[in-house]
């Protein structure tokens, strides 16, 4: 009998495809597999093309860092996961030329750096891009070391025991892993030559690292490692992390895109839906024959179910094949906007796109064929035997079950796909209620023109056609308002996610960082430079300290042992006073520190709390602790919270603070930023420099040279390079959100072709009997366009009011944006809707309008 199923469905499926509402179906099918895997190869090969770029900035995919030399064993290890290393040592030394001395940033890198990138070198015959690193024997410099110890190139400078001559003046390094940290001026050299400078010895300051790069895949393998590595106190480097500016970016355009494939996933579901529903209508008749001529339940379920599969199966190849060719056509046209060579496709969408097609039929079209098992033979004589539809709480549970499951394939968050399902749920009703409060409004607002042109008696006819079929109607509004929403959103968070990225880096965004500046040289610093720089942050006092004991226990004791490997628990972190927020700070947690606080650490000898917190610097054990501010991301990974106290080790001194408050930092400012902030009074008996951020404008460059002379013991770094990477990201970003926007709009307009095409006998109906009461073709256009352009209104509208409140929470909980009211959209939206639906649904229309009164008549029973 399965053999006879199988040959019944697809002769079925074979007479089907001359009919309108199948081959809508699957051209609803084709559109919507074709569109969601192009966006799934498109994003796929752009993620892992968006990750290489970034992974540029710290030199590899994964920048392993420790003070003493890896063990053969984790190269190994890492090697066999299929990783590429390269090692690299950092260590800070004196060089000297000719009796000039200056400390210096070295940068030891081996003949397989760089794994990403190229630096930009001059050699005396301009700058010239180079991907390999300094030859054993030769160094590179960097124009401000140059500069300082008077270099030409040829010239051989002392490094430690041995003497290097340098070649190369670097303008641009291919990665950007010294950061803000290294406050020298930069030595490149060879790691061959590291040996023979005799600066590698027991308390050095020398760091050591592996970049490595390699797949996904790998990074994959290795996670158990990394979690191994970080408890043991190596620091594992990410660039979310270390990179926040890039890394926000990033994370962005992340939760954008994974937008972007929900939009495309609920499109295709409602496109499916709309063409579905009118399948199984039309399928009632046929299926009262079968049972006629003894056909059960079960086999007329498995006759359909298996014409249906097969036409999934079918769209499905064939979308997927032109998702594959959209791609690759796409990434052509775009090759010369993507500076970066995007990774080749992915099986991953392919079967991605063929699952999306059946488990979008079963959601959607499974629960409707329960219709065509309960039909009733006697149908072929009592056509209006018609089943009952199914129970909506099934239609909607099992749809919800499966949307909810692709929700959370293209979005990778379970979170969010549960967020707006049970969302949906609660607002199915609440929607449905609005929109036929909104439809009835809009009919009678209709029904009130008492015009006697022919425009106002095709928008009254119109209106009247629409309240006939309110059922249907309130069906379709539901439809178009999800497409007008899901196109909406995509556009509004498009537009806010650029605007705010754009903000982020705006054209005076400081590009140096002048450091180390002694109080001495502070108020001549600053009228040096005031006058000749577009912007200035404030000239932030800097001390250096170290924790050393959390809540009284050892600070990898007392930390989750994921955070025991993290940085500030390894290194001299930059500490400031400040008695207000800095610029760029929000306190998120607890509170500022109080008037009464920042008064007793005014100097005053006589105040109590004061002479309090000066022994808590002395370190008696009488004193109260000295409350800080910290940065809430450094407290969540390092698990603290307001009350948990920290001891710092500030040159021989130890300082027992309490956190009173938690900061939130604009990293993506480029301003200087703090992780731990003390009240005035407490650090200004230490040793401390200044630190501050401004825009040299290209015409005012002169003032380096001004400034490297007047104060050569000020560290100037220049933040361009790291400036330029993150733009040139951002760019990327950038046209990837255009182009999958275009994307869902071609999605989206599928889906209205496909719901259109679908109520095609319906409109051959009402045409044919406008006609059979004298209507000529005029005014069925008119008729028909009015009917459309209603629709299409009150969609835009419903759609507007469900963009408006959806972008508000995705705004808040997901994308970190501030919320914004968007007047355009009420206008565009309702009024683009109109026109849309208007244009297409009268075209569609074209060919009824031409057909026999008796042709559409003869439509009844299907309409």
């Amino acid at each position: 009998m399965s053999d006879v199923n199988w040959r019944l469905a697809m002769r079925s499926l074979k007479r089907d495809l001359r009919a309108a509402d199948v081959r809508a179906l699957f051209i609803a099918l084709v559109l919507a597999v074709a569109a969601s895997t192009m966006i799934a190869f498109f994003l796929d090969r752009l993620e892992r093309g968006l990750e290489r770029q970034a992974g540029q900035m710290l030199g590899g995919d994964l920048v392993l860092e420790q003070r003493d030399p890896f063990s053969a064993e984790l190269r190994e290890r890492l090697e066999s996961a299929g990783f590429i290393l390269s090692d690299q040592v950092d260590l800070v030394s004196m060089i000297s030329r000719d009796g000039r001395f200056q400390p210096a940033s070295l940068k030891a890198v081996d003949d397989v750096y760089p794994h990403y990138g190229v630096s930009h070198v001059d050699f005396g015959n301009g700058t010239e891009q180079i991907d390999s690193g300094p030859q054993p024997g030769e160094a590179w410099a960097d124009p401000r070391l140059i500069e300082l110890v008077e270099i030409e190139l040829g010239d051989r400078v002392q490094v430690g025991q041995t003497e290097l001559t340098v070649t190369g003046i670097i303008e641009r390094e291919a990665d950007q892993s010294g950061g803000f940290g290294n406050f020298n001026p930069r030595l490149m050299l060879n790691t061959a030559d590291v040996e023979a400078t005799g600066l590698v010895q027991e308390g050095s300051r020398i760091e050591f690292e592996i970049l490595a790069a390699g797949s996904p895949a790998a990074l994959d393998q290795v996670q158990g490692l990394l979690a191994e590595l970080r408890r043991e106190g190596v620091e594992v480097r990410d660039v979310r992390v270390d990179r926040p500016q890039l890394g926000n970016a990033l994370q962005r355009a992340e939760s954008y895109l994974g937008l972007a494939g929900l939009a495309a996933v609920l499109l295709a579901g409602v496109a499916v839906a709309m063409s579905t529903r009118r399948y199984v209508e039309r399928h009632l008749d046929t299926a009262a024959l079968l049972r006629c001529f003894g056909a059960s339940q079960r086999q007329l379920v498995t006759i359909f179910t298996l014409q249906l599969m097969g036409l999934a199966l079918v769209a499905a190849a064939i979308g997927a094949l032109l998702g594959l060719i959209g791609q690759a056509v796409l990434i052509w046209l775009l090759v010369s906007f993507l500076p970066m060579t995007l990774p080749p496709p992915g099986l991953m969408p392919l079967g991605l796109g063929v699952f999306t097609a059946l488990a979008v039929l079963v959601g959607f079209a499974g629960p409707t064929l329960l219709r065509i098992k309960r039909v009733s033979a006697l149908k072929v004589l009592r056509r209006e035997l018609d089943p009952l539809p199914p129970s909506a709480w099934l239609v909607v549970g099992v749809a919800s079950i499966v949307f909810g499951g692709l929700l959370w394939l293209y979005s990778g968050s379970l979170p969010l796909a549960i967020g707006l399902l049970i969302g949906g749920a609660l607002l199915l009703g609440v929607l449905w209620m609005i929109s036929a409060l909104l439809l009835s409004g809009l009919l009678r607002v209709v029904q009130r023109f008492s015009g006697r042109s022919e425009w106002s008696q095709a928008l009254r006819l119109g209106g009247r056609q629409l309240a006939r079929r309110r059922q249907a109607g309130l069906g379709q509004l539901l439809a178009f308002s999800v497409t007008f929403f899901a196109m909406a959103m995509i556009v509004l968070v498009r537009g806010d996610l650029l605007s705010t990225w754009q903000d982020q880096l705006p054209e005076n965004t400081p590009n140096y960082f002048a450091i180390n500046i002694q109080p001495s040289e502070r108020d001549p610093f600053e009228a040096a430079v005031s006058p000749r720089v577009e912007t200035r942050s404030t000239l932030y006092p800097m001390v250096r300290g170290r924790v050393i004991a959390i809540n009284d226990q050892p600070p990898t004791d007392a930390v989750p042992p994921d955070a025991r490997g993290d940085n500030s628990l390894r290194r001299e972190l930059n500490l400031t006073w400040q008695s207000e927020v800095p610029e760029g700070n929000q306190v998120v947690a607890g509170e500022w520190f109080t008037p009464a606080q920042l008064g007793s650490n005014s100097g005053s000898e006589s105040s109590d709390e004061s002479q309090g917190w000066m022994s808590a610097v002395e370190a008696t054990p009488q004193s109260g602790p000295v409350p800080i501010s910290m940065e809430d991301g450094l407290a969540e990974r390092l698990g603290l919270s307001i009350g948990d106290e920290m001891t710092f080790s500030v040159g021989s001194d130890e300082i027992t603070t309490q956190i009173t408050s938690l900061r939130s930092l604009n990293w993506d400012s480029f301003q200087p930023n703090f992780f731990v902030i003390f009240p005035p009074g407490v650090l200004e008996q230490f040793g401390h420099s200044y630190i501050t951020a401004f825009h040299l404008p290209d015409a005012e460059q002169g003032l380096i040279r001004e400034l490297i002379t007047d104060f050569p013991g000020v560290s100037l770094l220049n933040v361009d390079a790291i400036l330029g990477q993150v733009r040139d990201v951002l760019a990327q970003v950038t046209r990837a959100v255009e182009l999958v926007l275009a994307l869902v709009l071609l999605a989206g307009i599928s889906v209205l072709y496909a719901a259109l095409t679908a109520s095609r006998p319906v409109r051959a109906h009402e045409s044919g009997l406008l006609r059979v009461f004298g209507a000529g073709s005029r005014m069925i256009s008119r008729v028909q366009g009015a009917e459309y352009a209603l629709l299409g209104f009150a969609s835009g509208l419903m759609g507007a009011i469900l963009a408006e409140l959806t972008s508000a929470v995705l705004y808040i909980y997901l994308l970190d944006l501030t919320p914004r009211l968007h007047l355009g959209l009420w206008v565009f939206l309702p009024v683009g809707g109109a026109l849309l639906i208007g244009v297409i649904g009268h075209a569609l229309s074209r060919g009824l309008r031409r057909q026999a009164p008796a042709a559409s008549l003869g439509l009844l029973g299907e309409a």
